[in-house]
């Protein structure tokens, strides 16, 4: 790939520097250019990396070959009305990403189970909640929608962490130490043998708005909701409403439909939710890099890609 070009959207025009020292020891022969390089050739352009994409821009590049999602998900590049057809997209999944997203969700669940966030509130209002001891780990069912590369290693994490797990998929497969449900005939009983129900799933037209009322009712009262889907998945005003009725006990809110959250939104004021900036499987530099060379090499030898979207599956 001597002399092909890489253009990047992700991290700003900061970051540049540090994607550039990566990208010239993985493919030295690889040309770097921030987003915003007002010097480029639009004609030379073969491959972008990006997140959330301006609108319109992907199709300036009449020689793209391929789009790489600076993230895990790809609607920040799908929401864009002129994406060039026919360029495949490429989601990033690294084993750093697995790691890291095992990581938050099984804190999000530890804290759940000790009642972390009636602590955070016992704290700032000077009270000492010794009566807030939690439950055990090994009595909590934890529930994994979706079941793919992150969904399964989440899954792994927390029943080697002691929780009982239970996952939820479209079709069978088989995971060690899980109870897999499969296909909408079996979804209903997973909701029913839930106490934390952990969001994995793509964003799609069937799973947009599924962390909503519906939901809320048929889950077993008290319990509790870790999402780190997509933002469409959510109905805030929903999650508020279960939380306050006390049909769900807690909350912790990695990913929304408005990013950033802003500061006067409901969720970020509520005593049972417990809200992170976006940031539960965020990987380096270096990792997202080595995927993206992998990516890359694959494609110049001619051989199958990772991760490509698939918009017929949805993900």
């Amino acid at each position: 790939m001597q002399g092909d070009t890489l253009l990047i959207k992700s991290g700003g025009a900061a970051a540049l520097t540090e994607w550039q020292h990566h990208f010239a020891r993985l493919l030295p022969g690889l040309r770097v250019y921030g987003w915003d390089d007002p010097f480029i050739d639009p004609r030379s352009v073969k491959y972008a990396l990006v997140y959330q994409p301006d609108h319109g821009r992907l199709a300036h590049y009449p020689r793209l070959k391929l789009i790489l999602s600076a993230a895990a998900g790809v609607d920040h590049i799908l929401a864009d009305p002129a994406l060039p057809a026919n360029v495949p997209i490429v989601r990033m999944v690294t084993d750093e990403t697995r790691e890291r997203m095992s990581d938050f969700v099984t804190f999000a669940a530890l804290a759940i189970v000790r009642d972390m966030p009636a602590l955070v509130v016992a704290q700032r209002e000077g009270h000492w909640a010794n009566e807030l001891t939690g439950r055990l780990a090994r009595d909590t069912r934890v529930s994994v929608l979706g079941l793919g590369e992150l969904g399964s290693a989440v899954a792994r994490r927390l029943h080697a962490n002691g929780f009982r797990v239970n996952g939820w998929a479209r079709t069978p497969k088989a995971l060690a130490g899980v109870n897999v449900f499969a296909g909408e005939d079996q979804f209903d009983a997973l909701i029913a043998q839930t106490d934390i129900l952990v969001n994995l799933l793509p964003d799609t037209l069937a799973t947009r708005g599924i962390l909503g009322r519906r939901l809320f009712a048929r889950l077993p009262a008290g319990a509790s909701i870790i999402q780190v889907g997509r933002g469409a998945h959510l109905d805030r005003q929903a999650l508020i409403d279960a939380l306050d009725s006390g049909r769900l006990r807690s909350a912790v809110v990695d990913v929304f439909d408005v990013e950033p959250l802003p500061p006067e939104d409901a969720l970020r004021r509520h005593p049972k939710v417990l809200v992170t900036p976006h940031i539960a499987s965020t990987v380096s530099y270096a990792a997202r890099a080595r995927q993206v060379a992998d990516v890359l090499g694959a494609h110049a030898r001619g051989a199958p890609l990772p991760f490509v979207y698939d918009a017929i599956r949805g993900y």
